[in-house]
């Protein structure tokens, strides 16, 4: 009855013996369902004429586009992976720990190069009624295979921490390195630096976040007390960044926080009060554009519209947030490895868009529901793994 109740109250009109909690349902769902839609709708919008055209194509501009990648990626097109379901799209964020660049060269050294201090895999399902992003460790112990550099010279291919594989060959070695790894076509790619990553937050007005105990880590310079408490920008990167002051110090334990704290960041981009006032949302459309490195195709807001533009109806629920399953390298304890065959299960049903499940309790690392481990225990043709939503309220 109170399935039925929801289902009336997501789509069409409600009978006349709607409940007030039938039409709350409707309100909660439709505000979840604005997300990027409603940015994009608004810029499409505000482009239709005289400054507003004027507005699109300065955003548009923002946006580099990333042709090196592009030219190096169709060097090795017979080599990639084959897309297998119409209609799904995987594409990988990067989060760069570049030191040059305006404002980044106070987070340490500029030594020439820069590596992908967060890497997330982001699977969109080919009917939109899901989104999964997966964490892939910077330190987890990879193939990854010769790449070109900047200068034009080739590197060795060589088995270390994924994190070179940026360094080496940028974006693009990234990509080849991933879809070996996974076997999973990459059909887009996103670069953030670390300057952008913090004006966005600061364009939104902070993103919201809650402390079960106060941290205070010089090193990240980050201060705050228990409880819930806003972020800026610079606290937001501190936060995403910490390994002394939260958790326990792992590099797991920080891709977890970072999944949360992008949940919380999606929520607050559904906000009613960011999306429908332009005065609030072009810092946030400026911000975040200009932070922005894509494959040619992503490079304009139109082709991120031409994108986005299903996502329109996935409930904040339906965004997943995991990492991939792993454990301590055995050569090294301060590198990882894959955990099978829960990596290539988890793999398997990005690559043929089946549904991924997650639960918040710590799940067998080797792809199994709980039971797996057990006696006699019949393998769940369906397995589980430890994740979040982004409607998940969860305190460190």
């Amino acid at each position: 009855m109170g399935e039925d109740a929801g289902t009336a109250a997501s789509g069409g009109e409600p009978g006349r013996g709607a409940s007030a909690s039938g039409r709350g349902l409707k309100r909660r769902r439709r505000r979840r369902r604005l997300g990027i839609a409603g940015i994009a709708v608004v810029v499409l919008a505000g482009g239709a004429a005289g400054a507003g055209w004027a507005v699109y194509a300065k955003l548009s501009g923002n946006i580099t586009a990333d042709e090196a990648a592009a030219a190096e990626l169709a060097r090795y097109e017979k080599e990639r992976p084959t897309a297998l379901v119409d209609g799904a799209q995987n594409i990988l964020l990067i989060g760069s720990d570049s030191r040059s660049g305006a404002g980044n060269s106070r987070y340490g050294h500029d030594s020439g190069t820069e590596r992908s201090d967060t890497t997330i895999l982001l699977h969109l399902a080919a009917d939109r009624d899901s989104v999964t992003a997966v964490s892939l460790p910077r330190d987890l112990m990879v193939n990854v295979p010769g790449c070109h550099r900047p200068d034009g010279s080739l590197t060795e291919p060589a088995f270390t921490q994924f994190n070179y594989a940026f360094a080496a060959g940028g974006s693009a070695c990234s990509i080849r390195t991933v879809e070996k790894l996974t076997r999973i076509r990459i059909d887009h790619h996103v670069v953030v630096d670390f300057e952008g990553f913090k004006e966005m937050v600061d364009a939104l007005d902070g993103v919201e976040v809650c402390l079960r105990k106060p941290v205070d880590d010089k090193d990240a310079k980050l201060k705050l007390p228990a409880g819930r408490v806003t972020l800026d920008g610079e606290q937001a990167l501190g936060y995403v960044r910490a390994r002394k002051s939260l958790g326990d110090g792992s590099d797991t334990d920080r891709m977890d926080r970072q999944q949360r704290f992008l949940g919380a960041l999606v929520n607050k981009v559904q906000s009613n009060g960011v999306l429908l006032n332009p005065v609030k949302l072009y810092p946030v459309l400026d911000a975040a554009t200009s932070s922005l490195t894509t494959d040619p195709e992503l490079a304009s807001l139109r082709g991120l519209y031409d994108l986005v533009r299903g996502l329109r109806g996935i409930p904040t629920e339906r965004v997943q947030f995991l990492t991939v399953p792993r454990e301590s390298y055995a050569g090294d304890a301060n590198r990882d490895q894959l955990v099978q065959p829960g990596a290539e299960k988890l793999f398997t049903r990005l690559r043929t868009d089946e549904p991924v499940t997650i639960t918040a309790e710590r799940s067998d690392p080797s792809g199994g529901t709980g039971n797996s481990g057990e006696t006699g225990a019949p393998e769940s043709p369906a397995p589980t793994f430890s994740g979040n939503t982004a409607d998940e309220d969860i305190c460190e």
